[in-house]
């Protein structure tokens, strides 16, 4: 049986592939075979279509009981996670993987990546080369680490051809059908959450996607027009009036209804996480939250009458606060979650208190979406120095929220 390599870009793709010992393994219910080609070029043949892949090995896999490697379970218990890779030309490939090393996520969940074999191949011969790659297809069972890298495989992008901290169109492409998968997929019920590794705005408006960032894509992926961002770092938590909006504009949205309408989705985001009590704080605008008008009229006319709007319809609310103690006063335990009325106002004081475990949520979507709070690094992409420990603890509170929402 004779395999085809492509051009060189390929060809080299393929020996990268191979060097790494890709194993691959179904989870569809139909009978498949993976055969090895002469030329290191090995199919996942299916009864409808063809997957090209690259291997080490021949295997005939049976169905999708032999998902992980194990005995199916009698019964679901740890939340199935889809993980995006985000641009592959960033860090995002490598902080997955670096992702699944440590127990605790499995232990967790049941982890998911969504994204392409030659990408993770080239990532996991360095990150994982005791590991094989899994290609799953929903169903997905619930599995355990077991030194194998669960992916669903688009075979969207070769990687042999990827500039590593470029922006390309094809990467940005790419990175959006990962989302519009797992998008597809939760919605379907075949995943409970979604966890985003970053993209590059500049690559997926080259894609030919007109959208300010990632939030507002999912937003009219899932069809709903309005959503709020909650930026956790451990116990702060900020959910923003507004993200990406100039500041003039953002200044000019502090209106009484949003100021009303975002106590209400922090109210439902903490709900989400669990909280009881769910008291929430709304810091000023201005200086010293406005000193009764004398630095601005936005608190009297617009903040104040929100705040005891929000009071009347049985939100615990406090403010408004002086916005350089609000966060000090929410580290201390006296509030569960800050409105920040502009981007800056939230992110600053929480990036501050942990940069490499900011969490990004997104509230209002029909499904479960977290994901890491930093950009795609193009600056040290490649060079396998990235912290993994946001997309970690994104994955941990995706899984809290899944098992909230089962609750």
């Amino acid at each position: 049986m004779e395999g085809e390599t492509g051009d060189g870009g390929q060809k080299q793709n393929l020996q990268r592939v191979c060097r790494f010992g890709l194993a691959i393994e179904g989870a569809e219910k139909q009978r498949f075979s993976l055969r090895l080609g002469m030329k290191a070029q090995a199919r996942l043949v299916h009864s409808k279509k063809a997957i090209p892949h690259t291997c080490l090995c021949e295997a005939v896999l049976q169905s999708s009981e032999h998902c992980f490697g194990r005995e199916p379970a009698m019964e679901r218990t740890k939340p199935r996670i889809g993980i995006t890779l985000g641009d592959v030309a960033g860090i995002g490939p490598e902080i997955a993987l670096k992702a699944l090393r440590k127990e605790e996520v499995w232990e967790r969940c049941t982890p998911i990546l969504i994204g392409s074999a030659s990408v993770v191949a080239h990532y996991g011969q360095k990150i994982l080369p005791d590991w094989s790659i899994q290609v799953l297809g929903p169903p997905f069972l619930p599995g355990s680490m077991g030194k194998k890298i669960p992916l669903l495989d688009l075979n969207n992008i070769d990687f042999s051809r990827v500039r590593i901290g470029q922006i390309a169109q094809e990467c940005g492409r790419a990175a959006l059908e990962y989302i519009q998968k797992a998008v597809e997929l939760c919605g379907s019920g075949e995943l409970d959450a979604l966890v985003t590794c970053p993209i590059h705005k500049e690559s997926v408006q080259l894609a030919g996607i007109q959208a300010p960032g990632h939030t507002e894509y999912l937003a009219r992926l899932c069809g709903v027009q309005e959503v709020r961002m909650l930026l956790v770092v451990g116990h702060l938590r900020a959910m923003h009036l507004t993200t990406h909006l100039s500041l003039k504009q953002a200044i000019e949205a502090v209106q009484r209804e949003r100021v009303v309408e975002t106590i209400r989705w922090a109210d439902r985001a903490l709900r989400q996480l669990g909280l009881a009590e769910r008291r929430i704080a709304v810091p000023g605008l201005n200086p010293h939250a406005g000193e009764n008008g004398l630095f601005g009229q936005e608190e009297l006319e617009e903040i104040i009458p929100a705040i005891e709007l929000a009071r009347q319809q049985g939100f615990k609310v406090s403010g408004p606060i002086p916005p350089d103690t609000v966060f000090f006063r929410m580290d201390r335990g006296e509030f569960d979650l800050v409105v920040a009325l502009y981007h800056d106002q939230g992110h600053i004081p929480l990036k501050l208190a942990g940069f490499d475990r900011g969490v990004n949520v997104t509230i209002g979507l029909p499904i479960i979406r977290t994901s890491v709070d930093h950009g795609t690094a193009f600056d040290i992409a490649g060079r396998l120095t990235a912290s993994p420990q946001s997309l970690i603890e994104a994955i941990d509170l995706a899984a809290r929220m899944a098992e909230n929402r089962r609750d």
